[in-house]
């Protein structure tokens, strides 16, 4: 699970760029309006007393049709997005906004920004959304986060070297451990920091926090558990989780920035909804978790 935290106006001004060029491609799909109008103009049969209901209902759902969503993501966070072997960018998240998608007749763009990148966007109205397992947090509400009901429940774990020593907490007294800055694994570390007595380094991605255990310049890592072990048995790390220092997590939401994209949420929800009864939201888990 991640943290969100305030990023640089130079950040949002850099995205505002990659954003932009996404942007352009939707331009042409400024004439659609005028058809619109055009065929209103040739529908006098609307004063039908008994049909009104049936359009009022065409036109709420209306909002979405036509709209292409920019939905932002991280670059790595398996198993939730990440490029495979072939190339492809895949993953949960990636899976489950496709289905929810296709279940609610809605288009959207992808755009894998990185975790602090996807924030910014959204914060500045370059993305209408994300999707990069983001904890529902009320620290994040309040700070005006808007999160769709979880998709996926997440713990945070430590996790060292194969051959450490290193049991649990107690062992890490005077000693280093790292984190993944702006996380849930970073605010479960900080945590415990001082009650424990241990120091902390930040990273700005996973795969570098794991090196850092594995060569020794810090003798732990605290991350969520899922991503944790599927990078283990697909890296084939030598790095062992520790089960026992799970805490309770947090289910992991898609997040808007704005009330303006509610109906996003809403989307979002409806197809979560379906594709968990449907079936295909645990085809989605298993392709990934087993």
């Amino acid at each position: 699970m991640k943290k969100f935290v305030s990023v640089a106006l130079v950040g949002a001004m850099a995205l505002s760029m990659l954003v932009g060029c996404g942007a352009k491609e939707e331009a042409p799909a400024a004439e659609a309006p005028q058809a619109t109008e055009e065929v209103k103009e040739e529908a006098p049969a609307a004063e039908a007393t008994e049909e009104a209901p049936a359009a009022e209902a065409t036109e709420e759902a209306a909002p979405s049709a036509g709209k292409k969503y920019v939905i932002a993501t991280d670059t790595v966070f398996k198993p939730f997005e990440y490029t495979d072997e072939s190339g492809a960018f895949v993953g949960i998240d990636v899976d489950i906004l496709a289905a929810i998608a296709e279940d609610q007749g809605f288009e959207y763009e992808l755009q894998s920004l990185g975790w602090d990148s996807a924030i910014a966007a959204c914060q500045a109205g370059q993305a209408d959304g994300m999707i990069a397992g983001a904890s529902i947090t009320d620290e994040r509400k309040e700070s005006g986060w808007i999160f769709s009901d979880g998709y996926y429940d997440a713990t945070q774990c430590m996790t060292v070297a194969e051959d450490s020593e290193i049991t649990g907490f107690a062992d890490l007294k005077g000693l280093m451990v790292g984190v993944k800055t702006g996380t849930q694994g970073a605010a479960y570390a900080e945590s415990l920091k001082d009650e424990y007595g241990f120091e902390i380094t930040y990273y700005e991605d996973s795969p570098t926090m794991y090196q850092a255990v594995l060569g020794g310049q810090v003798v732990a890592c605290f991350e969520d558990t899922p991503i944790m072990k599927a990078s283990i048995q697909e890296g084939s790390l030598a790095l062992k989780v520790l089960d026992d220092t799970q805490n309770e997590g947090s289910p992991y939401g898609f997040a808007v920035f704005s009330a303006d994209k509610q109906e996003l949420v809403d989307l979002f929800n409806a197809g979560l909804a379906n594709i968990k009864s449907n079936g295909k939201y645990d085809e989605i888990i298993a392709k990934y978790l087993g």
